[in-house]
């Protein structure tokens, strides 16, 4: 029974096994790490812009803030897993180790500069803070190109060639904000922003998602759907054929256009909830805290797309009530890649650490049963992690949505505490699991030397 019982966890190590193709374990955790701590921030911000926020979700407190969510978070997670997902996919390493460094530490300083310089106003930090995020872009498509360019095939690789191109869009379009705002060369408008977040969430971070997940929520469900469905197909072309569409849209306010973006986009969408939810119908492990993850997440994103669609509809006639809705559009949305994200995490991270402790002889967990996933991590502050996440995200949407200053800080608050526990959950009881695990190792060889 003991067998049966950890046999899951190991086929899923098994099919995720990092093989000579994968990087070093530090370049996915550093990304992972790091995107916790943009969380953290991105929670504090929101909370201390939440007054501004509520009058004009443009101003650039409440931007230097949805930044934070958006480059120090999201996107420093998503290339985490980039880095470690694409060499298992196309079974090619990366071009270069330490171009996955260049990239992380460039990304870095990107990621945090431009809300800093946001924030201050120094607009010297926002443009060095440009440059850098353009400088990490690069060296990913340069570390990228031969796995994802010549190898691999399928729906999912197909995904990550565009979203890969769906970043170095919404860099550019990042570089035309910050030359509009250091030299007024251009006459853009607040639509600026809705049009360069719609590529950012949707043809480079959504897209991502509804691509690596038609590879790594059956490995984690143990699901075997009919090969023959063509939902994530569906979904990885749609997504960004309608932000071709809408972005432009948002962009010079081309309403139909953007309505048929728009339906289109959610087409892709749709097609990404059925083929997750064709996944998990197949799915041989029972329901736990991984697929509420993976569930909230898609509840996430529906109440997103029917806020834009209220945005949409409602912003000709009362316009402050129509940004406010966007803005929570925008949050949902994010969301909905957030709590995704810190789902994933919690399988990812434990499986390289298992990796890295199985390497150093250590099979067994301190109550001499085979060592798992799960023994890395407290199950308990799992669960508050995705509590607060979720009520973090509901109570940020909804306070973007009503004009609520109170719920919109308290959101950013349980948003930090989300990236609190999480960060705790993955790296100081690891920590302390793996000494406890050495110690013991270490009683036992001395023990069988004193035997000896």
């Amino acid at each position: 029974m003991a067998n049966r019982a950890v046999e899951p966890e190991l086929s899923t190590g098994r099919q995720l096994g990092l093989s000579t193709n994968t990087p070093p374990p530090s370049i996915p955790l550093t990304f992972f790490s790091l995107a916790l701590a943009g969380l953290v921030a991105c929670g504090v911000a929101l909370s201390l812009t939440s007054s501004a926020a509520v009058v004009d979700p443009t101003q650039d407190p409440v931007i230097a803030a949805a930044h934070l969510g958006m480059l120090a978070t999201l996107s420093m997670g998503v290339l985490g897993a980039i880095h470690q997902f694409v060499p298992v996919l196309t079974q090619c390493p990366l071009r270069s180790v330490p171009l996955a460094r260049f990239t992380f530490a460039s990304w870095l300083l990107g990621s945090w500069l431009l809300p800093i310089g946001f924030a201050s106003g120094v607009e010297a930090l926002v443009e060095v803070g440009g440059v850098c995020a353009a400088l990490a872009i690069a060296f990913l498509v340069v570390n990228l190109w031969t796995p994802l360019g010549v190898h691999g095939k399928g729906a999912p690789v197909t995904g990550l060639r565009i979203a890969i191109a769906g970043l170095a869009a919404t860099g550019a379009f990042g570089g035309v904000y910050v030359a509009d705002r250091s030299g007024a060369w251009f006459d853009l408008s607040g639509h600026l922003l809705l049009a360069h977040a719609s590529i950012g969430l949707l043809a480079w971070l959504g897209l991502t998602y509804a691509s690596v997940s038609e590879k790594l929520v059956p490995m984690f469900l143990l699901s075997h759907a009919p090969k023959e469905q063509r939902a994530g197909t569906v979904a990885v072309l749609a997504i960004p054929i309608g932000v071709l569409l809408l972005s432009p849209s948002l962009l010079f306010g081309v309403s139909a256009l953007g309505w048929a973006g728009g339906a289109v986009v959610i087409v892709g969408l749709g097609a990404h909830v059925v083929s997750l939810a064709n996944k998990v119908r197949h799915r041989r492990r029972p329901a736990d805290l991984y697929l509420a993850f993976v569930a909230t997440a898609e509840v996430a994103m529906v109440s997103g797309v029917a806020l834009a669609i209220g945005a949409a509809i409602e912003i000709g006639h009362n316009h402050h009530f129509g940004v406010a809705l966007a803005a929570a559009a925008v949050a949902a949305g994010g969301g909905w890649l957030l709590i995704a994200l810190l789902g994933h995490l919690y399988k990812i991270v434990p499986f390289v650490l298992w990796q890295k402790l199985r390497a150093l002889g250590l099979r067994t967990n301190v109550h001499g049963r085979q060592l798992v996933f799960g023994d890395l991590y407290d199950h308990r502050l799992a669960v508050a992690s995705y509590l607060l996440a979720a009520a973090g995200v509901a109570s940020a949407s909804l306070g973007f949505a009503i004009s609520s200053s109170d719920l919109l800080g308290a959101g950013g608050t349980l948003l930090a505490g989300a990236g609190v526990a999480t960060v705790g959950n993955l790296s100081v009881v690891p920590w302390k699991t793996s000494a406890r695990l050495r110690a013991k190792g270490s009683a036992r060889s001395g023990a069988s030397g004193v035997r000896s």
